[in-house]
């Protein structure tokens, strides 16, 4: 049984936006991988003696830090940008699993209306 043509259209923009947010979901855990690692190294950081020799990344190079303060505060600040960047991929990632509910009852209801809801709801499809 052919799909109406407006019907495929709308099945391939539900698969694109699953893509999408498989794609924002794995950026997320990036981000989220990010922040626990600087968190973890500014910890770390702090058991470490003010006398202590420490090195801060440049590039692909590791450079002797004036004082345990500079390296401190060069993490802090990439924490701190990390985790504004992981609330603004929250919001979208809530966005996009939104739209994504939305557009998954919207196409259960034009396939049943088609007839063909029940093969693909046995499938698990949408």
């Amino acid at each position: 049984m052919a799909l109406p043509a407006k019907l495929q259209n709308d099945i391939k923009q539900f698969q694109r936006l699953q893509q999408e947010l498989a794609a924002v979901q794995q950026q997320r855990l990036q981000i989220e991988l990010k922040v626990r690692e600087v968190s973890h190294t500014l910890d770390e950081l702090k058991s470490v003696g003010e006398d202590a020799t420490v090195y801060r990344p440049i590039g692909g190079l590791l450079v002797k830090a004036k004082n345990r303060k500079e390296v401190e505060d060069l993490l802090s600040e990439e924490k701190e940008t990390a985790e504004v960047r992981l609330k603004a991929v929250e919001r979208q990632e809530n966005h996009l699993k939104e739209r994504y509910t939305s557009m998954q009852q919207e196409l259960a209801q034009a396939l049943q209306s088609a007839g063909v809801a029940s093969a693909t709801s046995t499938e698990g499809g949408l």
